[in-house]
């Protein structure tokens, strides 16, 4: 398979080219492959946010992994069937939230990679755990918060090993 093209899918309160999202996209670059970051911001509604997604990944022609953190991985998982995605790679994502649990995306049928923080106050390392028990994701808890900043050299060794996994 060509190296695949990831999309990145940014979290409700940042932004397309956020800290980690830059290191990710140094990591698949260095990979060979492209990368581009949906910006969504001004967008609260998550069915919007997929419906961009989507519509922004419809000329593509490459193999997509979609790549998303915290809503965004919501965002990525939600959109990965219509996309036609051969991979899906999850930070921190918002998975039954309190009061939305039934908004949670069916899993694709792709490999899928969560990374979650056991220290996570914003979306409970529970809901990672549950998802991925669901659909058999490969699961990784580090120790880290929601944000995951201090666990970008583990993020990104992970993303590594995704990308060269899929190609």
């Amino acid at each position: 398979m060509t190296r695949p093209m990831l999309i990145f899918s940014h979290g409700q309160e940042s932004g397309p080219w956020g800290t980690k999202i830059n290191a990710m996209a140094d990591t698949a670059r260095d990979l060979g492959c492209e990368i581009d970051s949906v910006d969504y911001q001004g967008i609260a509604d998550p069915t919007a946010r997929v419906e961009k997604l989507i519509a922004y990944c419809e000329p593509l022609t490459a193999p997509l992994i979609l790549v998303g953190s915290s809503m965004g991985g919501h965002v990525a998982t939600a959109a990965a069937d219509s996309v036609n995605a051969v991979g899906l790679f999850v930070l921190a994502p918002a998975y039954y939230m309190t009061g939305y649990e039934d908004l949670t995306p069916s899993a694709p049928k792709i490999p899928i990679s969560i990374v979650h923080g056991w220290d996570d106050d914003i979306v409970p390392v529970v809901n990672s755990i549950r998802f991925a028990g669901e659909c058999k994701a490969t699961l990784h808890i580090v120790d880290g918060d929601h944000r995951l900043t201090a666990n970008i050299d583990e993020i990104c060794f992970y993303l590594k090993r995704f990308i060269d996994e899929l190609s």
